[in-house]
């Protein structure tokens, strides 16, 4: 797919690798609608996308406002969903709240509600990138609530993607990623990723713009589809 041209609309685009697939997708030369539910990071994001994206409101869990999205912008080529849906359950599975755990399918839901929502709206030939995780195939205690969520946003990728065909569904699966999503004082936070990644093949986090990167390939190579694309510095092989 040529970029330049395409309309894209990044939903949790205004913040870490949402706001950095929005960011070299503007740089191609697409026109880039960036939401997300957050005042301040619509605002970051209008600093740094500047006058070539068009910054929106949306809760990816409030359907009426994603089908009013899709409706005022369509139709569009690109569909990147990158928001979390809410916080997510961390902890030992039999002392968890259940309700906690059903919550952190607030991503899901997200998901879902965007492809169904938007899919009919797209071009013929156009394209879906969902993000994942490592944990959905790299499992560790107390991340079983983050793992399950991982595992059906990658299984529902590959449930649909005959049935919307021609246009394309794929997901990008980060590591340890380096985003504002790990909010803590500088020390503690390098301190942090460090452990988090030192029994990876490449023993560092990764950057939002590693992630974004590989959703632009999954953007434009016509031949992908079903199917998850890892950029995780070999978080499945340690």
């Amino acid at each position: 797919m040529e970029i330049h041209g395409r309309k894209a609309i990044i939903l949790g685009g205004t913040s870490g690798i949402g706001l950095e697939a929005a960011r070299q997708l503007v740089d191609g030369g697409a026109e880039v609608v960036a939401a997300s539910r957050s005042d301040a990071n619509r605002d970051t994001a209008s600093r740094t996308l500047g006058p070539n994206a068009v910054i929106r409101e949306v809760d990816v869990l409030d359907r009426e406002g994603l089908a009013a999205l899709f409706t005022e912008q369509a139709p569009f080529d690109i569909l990147v969903c990158a928001a979390t849906g809410g916080p997510r359950a961390l902890g030992p599975f039999l002392e968890m709240e259940l309700d906690g755990f059903r919550g952190s399918f607030a991503k899901l839901w997200g998901y879902t509600n965007a492809v169904r929502l938007g899919t009919k709206l797209m071009s013929d030939d156009g394209t879906i990138v969902l993000v994942s995780g490592y944990p959905a195939r790299r499992p560790s205690p107390g991340a079983s609530a983050i793992s399950t969520v991982g595992n059906a946003v990658e299984g529902f990728a590959r449930a649909i993607a005959s049935e919307i065909a021609p246009r394309r569904i794929n997901v990008v699966s980060p590591g340890v990623i380096s985003t504002p999503m790990f909010n803590l004082e500088p020390e503690l936070r390098d301190t942090f990723l460090a452990s988090a990644t030192e029994s990876f093949a490449i023993p560092r986090a990764g950057q939002s713009e590693e992630v974004a990167s590989a959703i632009m390939f999954l953007i434009q190579n016509e031949y992908v589809t079903g199917t998850t694309v890892d950029v995780d510095g070999g978080a499945l092989l340690s």
